[in-house]
């Protein structure tokens, strides 16, 4: 066994574990439940701090599981990339998504909320692996007038079953709607109806309630000390609890491996009343800076993962596709570079494996982490233009040659912190110690590689066009919603952040 590598170590814990889960000797491979979050900070959680009576049952599930506090988002945005509704692009046939490759495991797939990877009918994710889905393809952005812009239709599988604001309510003055309620009721009936098929199952359960316009329903609004985004999250709170009890009462959390983490830092420019906490980290969603890019993050799986354990492993929200093939007993695919790495030596033995975090903003390779330090290759908030009109990612927070309005470039010598020390990135190393030459020893080859290998997309973003939003979706002839669009005219999109 001294020759048995540490991949062949946990994937044989992996089998031993599973084999008793199938029928008459046939294992079965453990249900994946990914829970991702929208624009829900770091300083969220109540476990990142003091257990408070706002997030109790992400708490617990912390206690009874395993917490990542260095867990990164591959973008400090919504999505890959932003998408509205003007774009005309999305995701390629030529990605692999999780759920199609699940499918090679006898996997049944739901996507629960926002799939935000591109909204015309050809980006379908029933065109991409899932099953079911239930929820919409953009953010619940108005209401607009379906004149100049029509509002965000939600889905129920192949076709629209009614839009935001319309069908699905959202009170702007009191934050009121029950999507959460809906969104949970959704996730319990799929988890039923495949435990009593006795399939494994893969839940992508993307609720916005904490995206601004924060919304909760009735029972919720005015209970949190937090305002409104309190009141979102205590109602996330509870949908997780629900959904973890659910597993026990049906028998299968020990076949059940649940992740929760964001899709990006808090959004500080819609603090405090319709944001989150990023806790001791600097600004928040659209930078790199630690607040755009940590998460928090939880896995939980009862009798597999350790409980009450921390893990220091760097992590990346890429790693949750790697880690569920690995689950499932499959490989990624062997036909392109796969960024993410399997969690599960982490998760099941506690190992620790080194390895860089990218911040990306656009196609502009940003900061890198190593270990505790992280270099800053660009600096830059937003500009002067937009934050003279009151769009400020930092507020609160300048420091001194960081929080930039202006690009500034340091690829010759850049900003490195050590984030152990300093997590709020405010001191930056002195260029002539010998601590940062030490670090820059270390990073300067990883970044070197890492170029050198990239292989450019094709851009998905380049194009917006009116007459592609969401006038007629699937559907909307049987509800009588669909609208008439404008001429096509194609030109290439703004971007300012």
């Amino acid at each position: 066994m001294a020759a048995v590598t540490a991949v062949t170590r946990w994937r044989l814990l992996l089998v031993l574990s599973t084999a008793a889960l199938g029928a008459a000797g046939a294992p079965q491979p453990p249900n994946i439940l990914l829970l991702l979050m929208d624009d829900m900070g770091w300083g969220d959680l109540g476990v990142y701090g003091e257990p408070s009576r706002e997030t109790p049952n992400l708490d617990r599930m912390a206690a009874e599981g395993m917490l990542f506090p260095n867990f990164y988002t591959a973008n400090p945005l919504c999505s890959p990339s932003y998408t509205p509704q003007e774009i005309v692009g999305g995701i390629p046939d030529s990605e692999r998504l999780l759920p199609e490759l699940l499918k090679e495991a006898g996997y049944v797939s739901k996507i629960v909320g926002k799939w935000h990877l591109g909204h015309r009918p050809q980006f379908h994710p029933l065109k991409h692996g899932f099953d079911e889905w239930f929820g919409s393809p953009n953010c619940h952005f108005g209401p607009y007038d379906n004149r100049a812009r029509p509002n965000i239709p939600v889905y129920r599988d192949w076709e629209m079953v009614g839009r935001y604001y319309e069908e699905f309510p959202i009170n702007l003055k009191t934050g009121e709607a029950n999507l959460t309620q809906i969104y949970l009721q959704e996730a319990l009936d799929f988890i039923r109806r495949q435990q009593a098929a006795r399939r494994p199952f893969f839940l992508y359960w993307a609720v916005d309630a904490t995206h601004a316009p924060v919304y909760a329903s009735k029972p919720f609004l005015g209970t949190s000390q937090r305002g409104r985004y309190g009141d979102a999250v205590r109602e996330i709170d509870d949908s997780v609890g629900k959904i973890l009890h659910s597993l026990q009462d049906l028998g299968i959390a020990e076949s059940t491996f649940v992740f929760f983490t964001s899709d990006n830092g808090a959004a500080l420019i819609s603090a405090p009343k319709q944001g989150g906490s990023n806790g001791p980290f600097l600004c928040g969603k659209q930078t790199t800076f630690e607040g755009g890019m940590r998460e928090p993050a939880v896995a939980w799986w009862p009798g597999r993962i350790p409980a009450g354990q921390v893990s220091h492993q760097l992590g990346s929200i890429m790693d949750l596709f790697t880690t569920s093939l690995s689950l499932a007993g499959l490989e990624p695919p062997r036909d392109r570079a796969i960024d993410g790495l399997s969690l599960l030596p982490a998760m099941l033995q506690g190992q620790l494996m080194d390895r860089p975090i990218f911040y990306y903003r656009g196609n502009t390779l940003m900061a890198v982490t190593l270990g505790q330090y992280k270099a800053h290759f660009w600096t830059w908030t937003n500009s002067w233009e937009e934050f003279r009109q009151g769009i400020d990612f930092c507020p609160g927070q300048n420091v001194s040659g960081v929080t930039t309005h202006t690009q500034e470039e340091h690829t010759r010598l850049p900003l490195i912190f050590h984030l152990g020390r300093d997590p709020g990135e405010r001191f930056p190393l002195s260029f002539a110690s010998t601590e940062y030459l030490d670090a820059l020893r270390r990073i300067t080859p990883v970044v070197r590689q890492h170029q050198e290998a990239l292989i450019p997309g094709q851009p998905q973003l380049n194009v917006c066009n009116q007459a592609v939003m969401n006038w007629a979706p699937p559907g909307c002839e049987k509800l009588g919603k669909c609208l008439t669009p404008p001429e096509s005219v194609p030109e290439k999109c703004s971007w300012p952040h």
